[in-house]
């Protein structure tokens, strides 16, 4: 994108109303029962919109609009997500309510290789806060604004609370992705299609519990997904590990497969996928391309702690490490 043009790309609101102070605790062993000794331990801004803004914010060329971020803060440990996000130049629209934004712990085995996470429950918003939250969205989510919902429901909001800013959010006209899973999820997935967001990251898992089904294999998950499609909703993307991707639309379905890696961390890689996933429609990608910028952007952030992502070259040097195969003909009506 040239500074001409950068005038003219969309606007980039994430929104997190459930973030976390993310506490990550690094131990040689976990041996639940026992007594640890920790390695280090490590507090830093969390909530999977603010990943997904550390993110983009990392990818974004100077020249080019900041990205926004917003949902719920309380206002008495405000400060740790104040600092991340001026550090990232990313635009603050956080509505602050009383209290404490919640902690969340990770403790990183390193004799496993894997995470144990312990995730507290949030603060409440009273209506006021949803009213300002509406305010915001309204400000900056106007005509052609991608704007990103991810990661839970705090306490006190009811299931079908993203379908109600999905459907305010689509009469503004903005494209919506979705990142969210359990009761959340199938509210919007079973409402009615003006509240069906532009595109939706389950996993295996969470795709299987919304509709009801056990997948067997890629034909029939891919099938699933194209059945949203159908419904209205105008991509679908499976994250499906270190087995990579499928993206699924209308008119295709790709499988993508990134190279095998050994990597401590992989916290943080889905949310580094949907920021790939803005990334590449801003571009007004083709599918493949779509398809390749979402898993560079999740490989590029393994290993990577934080909601950071690496310089623009680590990521362009993951992409044609992608493997990107088309799923056979057109799906049945």
């Amino acid at each position: 994108m040239t500074a001409a043009s950068a005038t003219h790309a969309p606007a980039i609101v994430t929104v997190t109303l459930n973030p976390a102070i993310d506490h990550t605790i690094r131990l040689d062993e976990l041996v639940p029962g026992t007594v640890h000794r920790a390695r280090s331990s490590v507090r830093q801004a969390g909530g999977k919109g603010i990943n997904v803004a550390g993110c983009l914010s990392d990818w974004r060329q100077a020249h080019e609009p900041p990205i926004v971020a917003t949902g719920f803060l309380g206002g008495s440990n405000a400060a740790t997500f104040e600092d991340f996000l001026d550090a990232k130049e990313i635009t603050d629209r956080f509505v602050r309510i009383p209290g404490h934004t919640r902690n969340n712990i990770k403790l990183l085995d390193e004799a496993a290789g894997d995470t144990t996470d312990i995730n507290l429950p949030g603060l409440m918003p009273l209506p006021v806060h949803l009213a300002q939250l509406r305010t915001v969205l309204a400000t900056e989510a106007g005509q052609g604004a991608i704007v990103v919902l991810s990661g839970s429901l705090p306490p006190g909001m009811p299931n079908n609370a993203y379908g109600e800013i999905i459907a305010s959010l689509n009469r503004q006209g903005a494209r919506v992705i979705l990142d969210t899973s359990g009761k959340p999820l199938r509210e919007v997935l079973a409402g009615d299609p003006d509240a069906l967001p532009w595109a939706i990251k389950p996993n295996q898992e969470e795709l299987e519990e919304s509709s009801g089904q056990s997948f067997s294999d890629i034909r029939q998950m891919a099938e699933a997904a194209h059945a949203l499609c159908n419904r209205g909703i105008g991509l679908v993307v499976i994250s499906r590990g270190a087995e990579g991707a499928l993206f699924v639309s209308e008119r295709h379905a790709l499988l993508g497969r990134p190279p095998i890696l050994q990597v401590p961390v992989t916290v943080g890689a889905g949310d580094a996928l949907v920021a790939g996933l803005v990334a590449a429609l801003v571009e007004k990608s083709e599918p493949e391309r779509v398809a390749r910028m979402a898993l560079s952007f999740a490989a590029a952030k393994l290993g990577q702690e934080g909601p950071t992502l690496p310089d623009r070259a680590a990521v362009l040097a993951q992409f044609d490490a992608m493997a990107i195969d088309r799923l056979g003909a057109s799906f049945a009506p």
